[in-house]
């Protein structure tokens, strides 16, 4: 059975496509655009920024308290410039222009993991931070595009349509998902007003992200 972050993330680029073509009326797109190659936008060209010298600013005071140490360790992890490891490995099968992770290690221990999951109309970019040895925070940012990756001027004209591929134009969504030794206590989506989530959309959410997280634990430890 395939790991429930991965469906989640067809889910959310095939909706996404799906809304774009009722909101804003998208064209049909021809038989003989369809046809164009991929390989002339190789999706590592264009890459969703990973958190750098970022801190998490709260939107509300629920938990404050106890998210503290949990935004401190995001702060301290992703500032760090120069790592002990640095490992890429291919994530496969489970989109359609594929994905990549990278496990980030100092002095043995992991502390940062990254999934990138492409598709043609959208990308997902995943990061999951350890403190003590267990996740502490996680980090979902989801980018659904204006248009289809491939669907350069020369489509946007055959198809009479205003727009063409911009990454700049994509709609973003963030996750934010906070972790104490090892559950999952709170959770923010941009999206939202901010209000807490149910106990049932909590258990949810955190069933999706340890298995995504084991997931990648075992990718790690494949040779």
């Amino acid at each position: 059975m395939k790991n429930i972050f991965f469906r989640f993330l067809m889910i959310i680029l095939f909706s996404g496509h799906f809304t774009q073509a009722k909101n804003n009326a998208f064209p049909t797109i021809e038989p003989s655009v369809l046809t164009i190659s991929l390989h002339f936008l190789p999706a590592d060209t264009i890459k969703i920024k990973e958190s750098f010298n970022t801190e998490d600013i709260a939107v509300n005071e629920f938990l404050t308290d106890r998210l503290k140490p949990i935004r401190a360790n995001f702060k301290r992890i992703n500032s760090i410039t120069k790592w002990s490891s640095v490992k890429k490995k291919d994530i496969e099968g489970e989109s359609a222009e594929g994905g990549e992770a990278t496990f980030y290690e100092n002095k043995g221990h992991l502390e940062k993991m990254t999934a990138r999951l492409y598709g043609e109309m959208g990308q997902v970019l995943t990061e999951y931070y350890l403190l003590n040895g267990k996740l502490s925070f996680v980090f979902e940012k989801i980018y659904t595009y204006n248009r289809p990756l491939f669907y350069n001027e020369k489509a946007m004209k055959e198809n009479n349509d205003t727009e063409a591929f911009d990454f700049e134009k994509s709609e973003i969504e963030e996750n934010r998902n906070y972790f104490e030794k090892g559950k999952l206590i709170h959770t923010i989506n941009s999206l939202d007003c901010g209000a807490p989530f149910s106990s049932d959309y909590i258990d949810e959410e955190q069933k999706r992200f340890s298995e995504s997280f084991q997931r990648l634990l075992k990718l790690r430890n494949e040779k």
